[in-house]
């Protein structure tokens, strides 16, 4: 790739990233609530809240809050948070492993899961099995990811105390650990991974739902192209015809695709974190806005912005390795 159209695309990420996170600036501070009266006491008086409301910075102007926040984003100083009065920084420093083995983890299985599935059904096009599965993806994939959780907590953990399962079968379903246990070893990685069943569950059904259909009508136009007709007229089988022919065609759409699904398994993870009470961003996140923690919803959201937009560069930058009609030759 010419290093000056490199160069454009990477101008254009910057900006992007920077009217993103301007706008969630605006709409954050703009938002009803005032964060002094969270963290003021009860018996507080109107002149203690106004004190503190300056020690915030709060009583200045929209603009010089945004100009002094900026520039410290620019130094990489994401500030302290108000409630805890912790560095930004080391707050989503400490939260964000979680989060990102819960979207590493699920968004590889929602495409191992999505694709199969959705070239099953190319397959199987007008018949039952098709039907049955367009019915079943569309269903999850239109159903709140929220309620989607709350329902295989209600099926998994309470449903299976109720018909009396044994302990084994009943999947946890709050935190990363059992609490009041101290586990090492295997011990605790079956611990830990009997808690991320149904956090993952919920997101990679949801995600997987919607690969299925992508990957449905992309197969299905590819198997009409000629010379798919044309390799299994002369006899290759159906395994090479998919792999080589069909999934080698399909791929540059499924690396936009999964550039794309970056923001929904984000977004996705917000709820699920804070249904299943996990320590990671997405919690982090929601308690910030609950609480008007200005500089932590902020830092989040140069976390989840940064993220999102690196992740479709790669993706735009990729497509030219995957697909030689789309190399820039200028």
């Amino acid at each position: 790739m010419p290093t000056l159209v490199l160069a454009r695309r990477l101008i254009h990420a910057a900006l992007l990233f920077w009217l993103v996170v301007t706008l969630i600036f605006a709409l954050v501070r703009l938002a009803p609530g005032d964060p002094a009266a969270f963290l003021v006491p009860p018996t507080a008086t109107a002149a203690d809240a106004s004190r503190l409301r300056s020690e915030l910075g709060l009583d200045r102007s929209l603009v010089v809050q945004y100009a002094r926040w900026a520039g410290a984003v620019v130094r990489g100083d994401l500030g302290e948070s108000f409630s805890t009065r912790r560095p930004v920084a080391e707050l989503l420093r400490d939260a964000a492993p979680t989060s990102l083995g819960l979207g590493t983890v699920t968004i590889l299985l929602t495409f191992l899961v999505g694709v199969p599935i959705g070239m099953l059904q190319a397959a199987r096009r007008g018949r039952r099995t098709d039907r049955i599965l367009t019915v079943c993806t569309t269903a999850i994939y239109a159903a709140l990811t929220f309620w989607l959780a709350l329902s295989l907590v209600a099926v998994f953990t309470y449903g299976a105390a109720t018909l009396g399962l044994p302990s084994w079968m009943r999947l946890p379903a709050f935190g990363l650990r059992t609490p009041g246990v101290t586990l090492h070893g295997w011990a605790a990685v079956r611990d830990l991974m009997r808690h991320t069943v149904l956090p993952v569950a919920t997101l990679t059904a949801v995600g997987a739902a919607g690969i299925a259909r992508y990957a449905r009508s992309g197969t299905a136009d590819l198997l009409d192209r000629d010379f798919v007709r044309a390799a299994r007229a002369k006899g290759l089988a159906w395994p090479a015809v998919y792999g080589r022919h069909v999934l080698g065609n399909l791929m540059p759409s499924l690396v936009v695709l999964f550039a794309l699904a970056l923001p929904g398994i984000v977004a996705g993870s917000v709820f699920v974190e804070a249904v299943f009470a996990w320590p990671g961003l997405g919690r982090a996140t929601l308690m910030a806005i609950l609480a008007r923690d200005y500089p932590v919803v902020m830092g989040a959201s140069v976390f989840y912005a940064a993220a999102t937009i690196l992740a479709n560069l790669a993706a735009d930058l990729a497509l030219p390795l995957l697909d030689p009609r789309r190399r820039v030759t200028e």
